[in-house]
């Protein structure tokens, strides 16, 4: 029996019918989200984020949303921030994070949670590059009899550009020490997410010393963005796995449109 993975930057449900839509249909046995928002005591359905003269709608209920639509699974919400969006003039605050939803009957056998980047923010969502994490877990099999270890994560967004410096280079050696807190020698690991980087990034070399090679680039994908995302650029989202994993099948899912993101989707056996 295989274990499908879907890997998604969900952009705060923007989309939000049809990634709604998408992820009640896909059927994922565990799902690695990005940007999620979740507005405690809100009745409302949408926020507005504000940064000078840029505004995103925001479905402030999107984590309750996805579990809605997942009732089969335990969800998991890593925030990696606090700040305000806004109701007209009222602000509002909100948490924004990584989440994961791991179907019931996967027993989540390992856990480990933490920043990547810098810490949470004491006040508002902070400077740029603003903190971000990291969230692993690994789950036992049991048609398989065996662990797997996922660990999903949303890279630094700095205002330069994607490439390498060396708070990037910092977040990936964080990142390795996240990864080996969850992962047991041997075991199979994947590592997905929106890392933010170019595909020639030096944090891909700091992976590889774990035996993680990218599916992404490697398999011939030159675009992970919709035609929400209008730049140049078309790189962002990745994912990697060991030699352990035996994949049945990859994806970098063009249709439907849910996100400006397109979603990743592994099944392996």
């Amino acid at each position: 029996m295989t274990l499908r993975l879907i890997s998604l930057n969900a952009w705060g449900g923007r989309v939000h019918e049809p990634l709604m839509r998408y992820l009640g249909e896909a059927g994922p046995d565990v799902l690695c989200l990005q940007e999620v928002t979740h507005v405690a005591g809100y009745r409302g359905d949408w926020l507005t984020f504000r940064e000078g003269d840029f505004k995103l709608p925001q479905r402030a209920s999107l984590l309750e949303d996805v579990t809605a639509v997942l009732p089969g699974h335990h969800a998991f919400f890593a925030p990696a921030a606090r700040g305000p969006l806004h109701d007209g003039d009222r602000e509002v605050m909100s948490e924004w994070g990584l989440a994961t939803f791991v179907r019931q009957g996967l027993p989540v056998i390992g856990q480990a949670q933490g920043f990547i980047h810098g810490d949470f923010p004491a006040s508002g969502f902070g400077e740029h590059p603003r903190p971000r994490n990291a969230h692993g877990i690994r789950i036992f099999r049991p048609e398989t009899g065996s662990a797997v270890a996922i660990v999903q994560m949303h890279g630094l967004r700095d205002l330069a550009g994607k490439g390498d410096t060396p708070a990037r280079l910092a977040q990936a050696h964080a990142l390795v020490g996240l990864i080996e807190k969850v992962r047991q020698k041997g075991e199979g690991l994947v590592v997905c997410g929106d890392f933010n980087l170019l595909p020639g990034s030096e944090t891909f070399a700091v992976l590889g010393k774990l035996g993680l090679t990218d599916l992404v680039t490697t398999r011939g994908f030159t675009d992970t963005r919709t035609s929400w995302y209008p730049k140049e650029g078309r790189h962002a989202d990745y994912l990697l796995a060991t030699p352990e994993v035996q994949i049945e099948k990859f994806e970098v899912v063009a249709e439907p449109e849910v996100s400006d993101h397109r979603a990743l989707l592994l099944e392996i056996g």
